[in-house]
């Protein structure tokens, strides 16, 4: 039996690879286990991980190779890997690519590589109702308005579809990005950047133009999407999730790009401006009347002749906007996110509706290049008084979880970190309005949550970028798509269960690159031994994955 003492890795029988995090080889086996396995847990010693078809595919639909993935796992090994580990990674990667969709002119044309496989297709009791006319052993016919919903009934019956069917152009639109922008400030996209953009577009016909694009928070996912933009040259859809975020993205095109004001419009609660470029907020796609009632907005997908629609945020796609996806399968489509996860398990339909992962880059490949800022996690653990000890040991587990989140213990810790960071700029994070609210109050500083009139949001948050407000207070509205540049610290009081999304959007509030020493400090406040800690460290699993070590601290 093989056995190398300084590798890190235990490949098991049933895909799970344990890591060894003390080994000098820990950070090189991690970064090549992230390309095609999903972390399932990280204590401080061994970190679990797990190899998933669909981990798989979208390693596949990267350009990774079986050869690869089963060269990775034996580099690494500590003993043998088990035999019917790489049979069944040829398997299950194998499989994507088997079924191809190809345009044909009566339709769409679903094709196999064997007649058996095609057999066991039409015999799917959800895929019979996809499909047409039967052309050969091998190829059946499909109705173009079921090609999304073929490939998400397949890819959830474990048959994954590599799409060849194309694209419909949209109409044109003449746009270019300027080599500075309109105040006069020299920019290029990075080279990364670049990358991820022809990652996404391949050959311009069949190969690419959809899919999603990964990479970390604060590294310019808006100049990627700005990017494609340019390279299609095609009236585009941009969906956000915000109002903030919206008007971000118009200010960065106009800023940016030769785009006029008349060319671009915003279709939100406010306003119904439909134009070449057209930016819209999830929140308002997905409005009804009732819960029976038809959504209101979705014929903007229809309403103009898109070449491309940009869904910002993708990992938060709302479930009523796949029913839309399912049916503009011949429209480009770009998702852009920093965390492909989502707590609904819906990651199978983002990779079969929007398309699969086109390009991924490691936090901290970044980091080191100076594109994001470095940024050290510690988490700090209290105590409970006597009385919220009682309080907490007599409730259920929801009650638990805000009773040791809501901890008034938190708040003279919160205190001394912002003694400690005088000067610093600081958001202090959190999910509970009442507990929020009672920190802006005892501390005098501003507030945003939910309720804030988009007015006054955009006032605090100017405010916070000139440095008149040096601290923030900030529900979950400013998880997502906020940009505060100048942001370099956040402390995070309270957060959703075990979310390991908004784990990771916190944190990258504060990774815009800073001028000086270009450093951040995150920092969770977790009432130590309650529901609290537990969720805690599910919440910080991606973040592990992509290289943050959390620096344990007691307070009293």
């Amino acid at each position: 039996m093989r056995y190398v003492p300084e590798n890190p890795l235990i490949v098991q029988s049933d895909h799970t690879l344990l890591l060894e995090t003390m080994s000098v080889h820990f950070r090189g086996a991690r970064d090549a286990l992230v390309r095609f396995a999903e972390l399932v847990k990280s204590p401080d010693y061994i970190h679990t991980y797990k190899v998933t078809p669909l981990s798989l595919w979208n390693a596949a639909s990267s350009g990774m190779t079986v050869e690869d993935v089963v060269a990775a796992l034996e580099q690494w090994a500590k003993y043998d890997v088990p035999p019917n580990v790489p049979v069944s990674i040829r398997e299950t990667m194998s499989r994507y690519g088997r079924l191809k969709l190809h345009k044909d002119p009566r339709g769409l044309r679903l094709e196999a590589d064997e007649a058996v496989l095609m057999t066991e297709i039409c015999r799917l009791k959800p895929v019979i109702p996809l499909l047409g006319t039967k052309l050969s052993p091998t190829s059946v016919l499909v109705d173009p308005l079921h090609r999304g919903d073929l490939k998400q009934t397949l890819t959830h019956a474990g048959h994954p579809v590599e799409d060849l069917a194309g694209y419909r152009d949209g109409d044109q639109l003449l746009l270019s990005m300027l080599p500075e922008t309109k105040t006069g400030t020299p920019w290029a996209l990075r080279d990364y950047q670049t990358d991820a953009i022809d990652a996404f577009y391949g050959d311009g016909v069949v190969h690419g133009g959809s899919g999603v694009i990964v990479l970390p928070c604060g590294a310019g996912k808006t100049m990627v999407g700005i990017g494609v933009m340019s390279k299609l040259s095609m009236r585009t859809l941009i969906l956000c999730t915000n109002i903030t975020a919206l008007r971000q993205w118009k200010s960065e095109i106009l800023e940016r790009t030769t785009i006029t004001e008349d060319e671009i419009g915003e279709y939100s609660g406010e306003t119904k401006d439909i134009r070449p470029i057209t930016l819209a907020t999830y929140q308002i796609i997905t409005f009804r009347k009732s819960k029976n009632d038809i959504f209101v907005h979705f014929g903007i997908f229809d309403r103009e002749n898109w070449g491309l629609v940009i869904y910002d945020e993708v990992h938060l796609l709302p479930a009523p906007v796949f029913r839309s996806v399912a049916h503009l399968q011949a429209r480009r489509r770009l998702g852009l996110t920093a965390t492909l996860v989502r707590e609904d398990g819906k990651e199978e339909d983002v990779f079969s509706l929007i398309g699969p992962k086109r390009f991924d880059v490691p936090w901290k490949d970044l980091e080191h290049q100076g594109w994001i800022a470095a940024a050290s996690c510690t988490e700090i653990r209290c105590g409970f008084s006597d009385e919220d000890r009682i309080r907490y040991a007599t409730a259920d587990d929801r009650e638990k979880f805000r009773i040791a989140s809501c901890n008034a213990m938190k708040t003279p810790i919160i205190e001394r970190l912002l003694r400690e960071h005088d000067g610093d700029r600081v958001l202090i994070l959190g999910m509970y309005i009442d507990q929020l609210e009672f920190m802006a109050h005892r501390l005098n500083l501003p507030i945003i949550d939910g309720r804030t009139p988009q007015k006054q949001r955009d006032e605090l948050f100017a405010r916070f970028r000139r440095g008149d407000d040096k601290v923030l207070v900030i529900s979950k509205v400013g998880n997502f798509s906020v940009d505060l540049p100048d942001a370099n610290v956040a402390i995070q009081i309270s957060g959703t269960w075990g979310s390991r999304q908004e784990e990771a959007q916190r944190l990258g509030r504060i990774l815009r690159p800073k001028s000086g020493d270009n450093k951040a400090s995150f920092y969770t406040i977790i009432t130590r031994d309650t529901i609290e800690q537990t969720y805690g460290e599910r919440r910080q699993l991606f973040l592990t994955e992509q290289g943050y070590a959390y620096r344990i601290e007691s307070a009293a």
